[in-house]
């Protein structure tokens, strides 16, 4: 899989101009996540019975300042993100620490840290500074190296501890998503198969063991995906009601602001993780596959402009960004429709709320710093050697 990555580059003294990376930008990329923002406020509009407030004028200031976030970060120099991933790793490292010590409790949850000016979710941060870190990792390595067992440990031990502390808050959807972008990254980076299906072996066997330190909220999830009548008035009720507004909106959907699930208080977390079901009943499939087709084609620019990048750090970055975001849309519509159980992964872009926001914004800023710099040749200890690349 890594020979696939690799694409053949001619070394030379690589420097842009802030001309040159503002003609490089993907600004249909921007377009595009700027209309998927904008059906966000359009539902949050919705659910708030047609008023801006509470939540869609906010949700609009929060893009705004997240747009800013996505231009500084896309214009910057993407040898400093690799140079300093380590440092950034181990900052967001010590925010999660100090979020089980002192952080802020909110829905039942210990996520958040208060930092007097604004409160911010460590765990989102960390889903970025762990791509990051691996990204600076892999690159660095042979396809000999990665075919040994013993130079996927450290890359473990990343991903392992802040899954670790992830867990205690408790956050079982970024747990999990951390997990899932690991695995990708070692897929791409040319792990063998026979690892993954150790791997697979090793989690099934371990179910009972996890069973027995899940919360006791988290073994009600996992038993009420599996049957959601067995308590309909209670555990099931978020998920049944879910199904019903799925399903009432038919083909067209009843129109904008005419949604009775969504408006009569049926749904909980109508403007969060259970949006998607708002714009199902309102414009139907059809709305509900507009939005998705949205997803599917920024998923498609962040996998396109990542592979065209010279340098293998820009294009395992960039590879793991848009697995990321990819997870974020399929969990989040599979929970709602009753695939999976209920995680609290909010639908990005869409979904009101103000960290994922900023940092999915910076997120997609590195991919398009990936794309403005993708003739940038990074040797392997960060110096403008090419070769690399080239053997």
């Amino acid at each position: 899989m890594k020979l696939f990555l690799e694409r053949n580059c001619y070394f030379k003294d690589f420097e842009l101009s802030f001309k040159d990376k503002l003609l490089n930008m993907s600004w249909s990329f921007f377009v595009l996540i700027s209309l998927v923002a904008c059906v966000g406020f359009m539902l949050l509009y919705s659910v708030a019975n047609g008023h801006w407030e509470p939540w869609a004028t906010r949700q609009a200031y929060r893009f705004g300042l997240a747009c800013l976030v996505f231009f500084a970060v896309a214009l910057s120099d993407l040898r400093f993100w690799m140079k300093y991933a380590y440092v950034f790793y181990f900052i967001t490292l010590l925010m999660l620490v100090a979020v089980d010590l002192f952080g802020t409790v909110g829905m039942g949850a210990q996520r958040w840290l208060d930092l007097v000016v604004f409160k911010v979710q460590p765990s989102e941060v960390m889903k970025i500074t762990l791509i990051l870190a691996l990204a600076k990792y892999f690159h660095s390595s042979a396809l000999e190296d990665v075919e040994r067992l013993s130079h996927l440990v450290f890359p473990c031990v990343l991903m392992g501890i802040p899954v670790a502390l992830i867990l205690i808050q408790p956050d079982l959807g970024t747990a999990m998503m951390l997990v899932f972008v690991t695995i990708s990254i070692f897929f791409l980076i040319g792990v063998q198969w026979w690892k993954f299906a150790v791997g697979g072996v090793l989690a099934v066997s371990s179910i009972p063991i996890v069973w027995h330190f899940l919360h006791d909220y988290q073994k009600e999830r996992v038993l009420t995906f599996m049957n959601p009548e067995r308590d309909p008035l209670g555990a099931g009720y978020h998920i049944l009601q879910s199904k019903i507004t799925l399903g009432s909106g038919g083909f067209f959907g009843k129109g904008f602001l005419q949604g009775t699930q969504s408006h009569l208080n049926f749904i909980p977390e109508k403007h969060t993780d259970f949006i998607f079901t708002v714009l199902s009943e309102e414009f139907g499939f059809v709305g509900a596959f507009v939005l998705f087709a949205l997803y599917m084609v920024i998923i498609f620019y962040g996998f396109r402009m990542s592979l065209k990048s010279c340098n293998f750090f820009g294009k395992i970055l960039g590879l793991g960004l848009t697995v990321n975001f990819a997870l974020y849309v399929f969990i989040n519509m599979a929970m709602v429709m009753g695939l999976m159980p209920v995680v609290g992964v909010p639908l990005p872009l869409v979904s009101y709320g103000g960290s994922a926001m900023i940092f999915l914004m910076f997120g997609f800023g590195l991919i398009e710093c990936v794309h403005i710099n993708e003739e940038m040749v990074i040797g392997r200890l960060g110096s403008s050697d090419s070769s690399h690349f080239l053997e």
